[in-house]
């Protein structure tokens, strides 16, 4: 069954939240969801061209009130 995983990278800046959702991905099953929490506005574009160039899916991305980007990734491989 897969499981979403809450990756808080808020306060970090590039490459840090990618680098900490990488991180996570690696450990992650497949079909599982990650829910990148991040400040950097930066993610909104990195995160979104990594996920396509290596083979996951970007589910959604949404920025809260508070601009904080929340985006949600599944493992494909």
């Amino acid at each position: 069954m897969a499981e979403t995983t809450l990756v808080d990278a808020r306060g970090s800046f590039c490459p840090g939240p990618l680098m900490e959702l990488i991180t996570t991905l690696k450990r992650a099953q497949v079909g599982d969801v990650l829910e990148l929490l991040s400040s950097d506005a930066g993610s909104a574009k990195d995160v979104p061209e990594w996920v396509r160039k290596v083979g996951h899916v970007l589910e959604r991305t949404e920025r809260d009130p508070a601009g904080v980007w929340h985006l949600f990734v599944r493992k494909e491989k």
